[in-house]
């Protein structure tokens, strides 16, 4: 395992740390990521927004996939670097987790909920296309695993969608917002399992470098950004985040 005393040293000496997690802190639950041989959209095409909205059948096909799980992006447990994670949070360290993962184990982790900014959404609950209103889940399911039922909103009718941000469809404003806030705020930017080419959010690193922060990678393969880090580790980011906490 690569040395992670440089990381905890950094992490001692920041005022502000800002964690970016994306699918490869998730792997290591079980949670399937999305490019690799195996990955999600090896197994099955995205369906995009545009197609969701216009056509029942792709409706149909998303809530197929969500309710019987074969995304796989729901119903694990947290994994040790999620609660190093927390522990950082819990000790003041981190200011705020950025995440481009949907499967909600920051918050089950112990990380609170303003803390948390999720770029991509949230896979555990859906919401409304026209009002936004939640709608949970299981209140969905039975209704259209039993009957086919589309889920439509309770209260305006509208089109029902999982609370994920899809291909094609727009980056929720307020999360960006409060993302932007928190890099540039921040002393050091660490990412946690993201490959870093799927933007706008592959550009928050590249952001907090330029405004003076240090930038720290812990990712099992290689990165585009790489070369502009302060510290590069290619490993397990569990095993390496715990021996950070153990440090500080």
């Amino acid at each position: 395992m690569a040395d992670p005393g440089r990381l905890a040293e950094l992490i001692e000496r920041a005022a502000n740390v800002v964690v970016f997690t994306g699918a490869g802190i998730s792997t290591e639950s079980g949670i399937p990521d999305f490019r690799s041989p195996g990955g999600v959209w090896s197994r099955m095409s995205p369906i995009y927004f545009q197609e969701f909205v216009a056509s029942e059948e792709k409706r149909r096909e998303a809530w197929t996939r969500a309710f019987t799980g074969r995304a796989g992006w729901t119903g694990r447990a947290p994994n040790a670097g999620h609660y190093a994670v927390a522990r950082l949070v819990e000790q003041g360290k981190v200011s705020a987790v950025i995440t481009q993962n949907v499967d909600d184990l920051h918050r089950a982790s112990g990380v609170p909920p303003e803390k948390i900014i999720e770029l991509h959404g949230n896979a555990t609950y859906a919401s409304c296309l026209e009002c936004g209103m939640r709608h949970e889940l299981e209140d969905l399911r039975g209704p259209f695993l039993e009957r086919g039922e589309l889920p439509a909103c309770r209260d305006c009718g509208g089109i029902v969608k999982t609370a994920t941000i899809s291909f094609g469809q727009a980056m929720p404003e307020e999360p960006m917002q409060r993302a932007q806030e928190a890099t540039l705020s921040c002393d050091l930017f660490l990412v946690l399992g993201s490959s870093l080419v799927v933007y706008p959010a592959a550009g928050f690193p590249i952001m907090a470098k330029r405004n003076g922060a240090r930038l720290a990678i812990v990712n099992r393969e290689p990165t585009e950004q790489d070369m502009l880090a302060d510290l590069v580790l290619h490993d397990e980011i569990g095993p390496v985040m715990s021996e950070v906490v153990k440090v500080s």
